[in-house]
């Protein structure tokens, strides 16, 4: 079949879509038979949809891209994520042909176009149905390359902010884009905008200073298509980790790109998430309200597994994430998610060996936790004690381990040992948390860790309250100041920082800290990777808290992860 007997074809399975789609928007008889349509091709069938389109748009009924029974459906989109399993090359580090990294790759964007043809279905069967899709980071050709190994599997771009151009529909106008191609085909025959990570090269002069010696730059690379098949943008990784197959541009993509169905997304890749250029200056544009987030993030529990810092970004910027991950459990790799302020759909597998596909109805305009401004009405006795304790007030002395309380003699306890133990290669300092309730300070440098906590039952597990204020140095280097309480991985001091994915523990917690940024993303995990969201967030009397009651499951992190950017 010819291209454009393809695109005919799609056309027209659109407008029956459509038809089908207008027909269920009536609830009654009457009106389903009187208005019946027979699409035919040619302008006249064409010109009687648009008048019936218009009659039931006049009525209220439809929205110009689908029908909503419920008028409340036009303050969501519908959104898609796919958790690939790689096919990897057996060799990375072999130099081959671009034939042969061709046929590799298309193994991987065949599944790629299964995925987007499941989402369309999905999108047929829904009157909201999947707008956008996000593929992962190295999805296409995989990992482990060199600058020389990976340049077969390089596509050529030009760039959309000079060139309007379709790959589907004009494939022989650039040399070199057959990846390129495919991913606009299946945007145009899938009908939702599509983002995928891919390797791009580009050719550059001997006159320009920044020009590797081979005379080309190689940039790991998302690309972004609209549901025509259009190459909207594109963003190249700015933060590396460890990829000696790419190179840095020289200067930061800031990329956001407008959508019909949601407004104003962002777009960065992986390690991207934990840098302020370009993740946080992105979203100080306030039109950002939706962020599309490619990775291939290895999981380093207890602090930064992949859907607990998508999770964490999506609640500290009051932001949608739509974060795809690639799913190769046998090195650590595994968690994808569609992530809300509020809510959370997400994909975290150690043992399936399969890709993933998560649907998710979300918000266009994301609401954000409650902060502060609430705490004063919220006076459950643990709030009031907390406030106490910010306040200095007469009823509680504080000493360097404890609270004292007047009216409440069964917070005097004695001070807890201090210890040392290592937290993702970082030296925290930490104090045991085992009793049933109780009042715990931490510090180190200019940050102080604060808990007040209460169990309904002791566990045979060791928790413990950890703090650390200083530059992280390993696989990244970067300042952070973090308060954590954390489950142990045994009964031993030293292993507290241990990654950790089962417990039993429940509790009724404040966590807070004097920290010295306001950039502060809120981790939040229990027993069987279980994301959970605070009851309650904010600054209070220059500390910042978190707090939670009711868990649903066993403790495993709770802890506050602030980044002072400037001291990278």
């Amino acid at each position: 079949m010819s291209l454009i007997a393809e695109i005919n074809k799609s056309q027209l399975r659109k407008l029956n879509s459509w038809q089908d789609s207008l027909f269920s928007c009536f609830s009654f008889a009457p009106l389903h038979s009187r208005f019946m349509v027979r699409i035919m091709s040619g302008a006249s069938s064409k010109l009687t949809l648009f008048l019936f389109g218009c009659f039931l748009f006049a009525l209220g009924v439809c929205t110009e891209d689908h029908c909503v029974a419920d008028p409340h459906k036009a303050d969501y989109y519908m959104a898609a994520v796919y958790e690939h399993q790689a096919v990897l090359s057996p060799n990375p580090l072999a130099l081959i042909g671009r034939k042969q990294a061709l046929e590799l790759m298309n193994q991987n964007l065949d599944i790629y176009e299964q995925q987007v043809m499941t989402a369309a279905q999905k999108a047929r069967n829904s009157p909201l149905g999947v707008q956008i899709i996000v593929f992962p980071e190295d999805g296409i050709h995989g990992f482990n390359f060199t600058r020389t190994s990976i340049y077969p599997f390089l596509d050529f771009m030009p760039s959309p902010q000079l060139v309007r151009w379709n790959p589907c529909l004009e494939p022989h106008r650039f040399n070199d884009t057959e990846v390129l191609q495919r991913l606009s085909c299946m945007a145009l025959k899938g009908e939702m905008f599509l983002v995928a990570n891919l390797g791009i090269k580009e050719p550059c002069l001997s006159s320009d200073p920044g020009c590797p010696s081979d005379g080309r730059y190689q940039f790991n690379t998302n690309v972004v298509f609209s549901s025509n098949g259009t190459l909207v943008d594109r963003y190249r990784k700015h933060n590396l980790y460890f990829e000696a197959a790419f190179d840095t541009p020289l200067k930061v993509d800031y990329i956001t790109f407008h959508t019909p169905f949601a407004g104003t997304f962002g777009i960065f890749t992986c390690f991207d998430i934990l840098f302020f250029d370009p993740a946080v200056r992105l979203l100080q544009d306030s039109e950002v309200k939706h962020v599309v987030y490619p990775t291939a993030w290895m999981n380093q529990l207890p602090l930064l597994a992949a859907i607990e810092i998508q999770k964490a970004f999506a609640v500290a910027f009051g932001v949608n994430v739509l974060a795809a991950n690639i799913h190769h459990p046998s090195l650590g790799i595994t968690g994808s998610g569609i992530h809300t302020p509020l809510k959370s759909f997400w994909y975290h597998d150690m043992e399936d060996s399969k890709g993933h596909l998560i649907t998710a109805q979300v918000a266009k305009n994301p609401q954000g936790l409650v902060g502060t401004e609430n705490a004063a009405g919220k006076m459950d006795p643990s709030h009031s004690k907390f406030l106490k304790i910010l306040s200095g007030s007469p009823y509680c002395e504080k000493d360097a381990q404890e609270v004292h309380c007047v009216k409440d003699a069964k917070w005097n306890m004695n001070i807890p040992p201090m210890f040392h133990s290592e937290m993702m290669y970082d030296n925290f300092t930490l104090v045991p948390a085992w009793r049933k309730e109780g009042y715990l300070q931490v510090c180190s440098n200019s940050l102080c860790c604060y808990l007040l906590y209460r169990r309904p039952t002791l566990s045979k597990e060791l928790y413990a309250l950890g703090v650390f204020d200083g530059l992280h140095t390993v696989h990244g280097t970067y300042y952070i100041q973090v308060c954590a309480l954390v489950k142990c991985g045994g009964l031993g001091f030293h292993t507290c920082g241990q990654e950790v994915t089962e417990a039993s523990g429940i509790f009724e917690f404040h966590l807070w800290g004097n920290f010295s940024t306001s950039y502060l993303f809120p981790l939040f995990l229990t027993s069987g990777m279980t994301l959970e969201i605070p009851d309650q967030l904010g600054w209070e009397n220059d500390h910042y808290f978190m707090r939670k009651s009711g868990l649903s499951s066993g403790l495993v992190t709770a802890a506050l992860y602030g980044r002072l950017y400037e001291r990278n």
